[in-house]
């Protein structure tokens, strides 16, 4: 009987914690990440594979930088009137093309909102995380950042070896010549491959073209630097393409500077900001029928029982 009660007690204990958990991550999501000011600088991560989609990571997916959010996020930037500049923390070494486009077009909207914004550069900044960079009135970068990569690549696995190693035949059929083109189980021809090089060439001057367009600078300019080299920040600053060294503290107070705010910006924190986001990699919402102080003591309520359950337990088994 005593055992059974144990159990029972435990468990309630547990999902008193989970229950608590739960409301406090809604909480801080209710409540954001500012305290206190008006004006503000908002800042929004950028990190891991640029991708189209609303992506899901945290433990239940995989994580990365997903066009449909990051645009979202950036259009709520733009209609925010309290939002006066932007941070955006690149840490991405590329991705998907027509992704980066979206997000680099997101970005301009938010500039000609009026609100200035600045770049910070972590370890990586590269390929398509250099295109979504380079509309930024500002590009902070670290010394040892890698970045540049200003090239188009496809690559195809070719199996066919293997294949013929193991008497393993592939057959296909297809309703149109190149429906199979980069199939790994037939040689590529030579057609192929120069219809697959004008695809890349086209990529690659769209990129050439946007980043010229970021950075206010000429297209033939930017060409000649655009041939897939990786470049070191301190290398990037020297050459144009990065306009100071400093990390997102430097970056911070240079976008509240730009925006009129003097002394040290009020910063907002945009996307997954409350642990339970992390976890499950969506943003959760508060519930609209609690306001942020019920959700508190609610929060406090349900952290305070299952102390109190442990005090009982103790008392009554002494």
């Amino acid at each position: 009987m005593i055992a059974k009660r144990m159990v029972s007690i435990t468990i309630l204990t547990c999902l008193l914690v989970a229950l608590s958990f739960f409301i406090y991550s809604c909480y801080t999501m209710s409540t954001g990440s500012y305290t206190g000011g008006k004006d503000r600088v908002a800042l929004l991560r950028i990190e891991g594979i640029i991708t189209s989609g609303e992506g899901m990571g945290g433990m239940f997916g995989i994580s990365g930088a997903y066009s449909d959010s990051i645009v979202s996020t950036l259009r709520k930037v733009v209609e925010d009137s309290n939002i006066k500049a932007l941070v955006i923390r690149v840490n991405s070494p590329g991705g998907s093309a027509a992704a980066s486009e979206e997000i680099f077009n997101a970005i301009m909207e938010v500039k000609a909102a009026g609100k200035p914004v600045v770049v910070s550069m972590a370890d990586t900044a590269a390929s398509g995380g250099y295109f979504i960079s380079a509309p930024a009135d500002v590009i902070y970068a670290n010394a040892t950042t890698l970045t540049g990569s200003i090239g188009v690549i496809f690559q195809a696995i070719s199996l066919e070896g293997l294949f013929d190693k193991f008497g393993i035949d592939m057959r296909t059929l297809k309703a149109g010549e190149h429906k199979d083109i980069g199939s790994p189980y037939r040689p590529m021809t030579d057609e192929e491959k120069a219809l697959l090089q004008v695809m890349i060439d086209e990529t690659h001057q769209v990129f050439i073209e946007y980043v010229a367009k970021g950075r206010k600078m000429e297209v033939e300019a930017v060409r000649k630097l655009a041939n897939g080299d990786v470049w070191t920040g301190k290398q990037a600053k020297e050459i144009g393409m990065v306009d100071e060294l400093g990390g997102l503290r430097d970056a911070i107070l240079k976008a509240g500077q730009l925006a009129g705010i003097s002394g040290e910006p009020v910063i907002e924190e945009l996307g997954k900001t409350n642990l339970l986001d992390q976890l499950l990699g969506i943003e959760t919402k508060a519930p609209d029928l609690l306001s942020a102080d019920k959700l508190q003591l609610i929060a406090q309520f349900l952290y305070l029982q299952p102390m109190l359950l442990d005090k009982r337990v103790t008392q009554l088994y002494r």
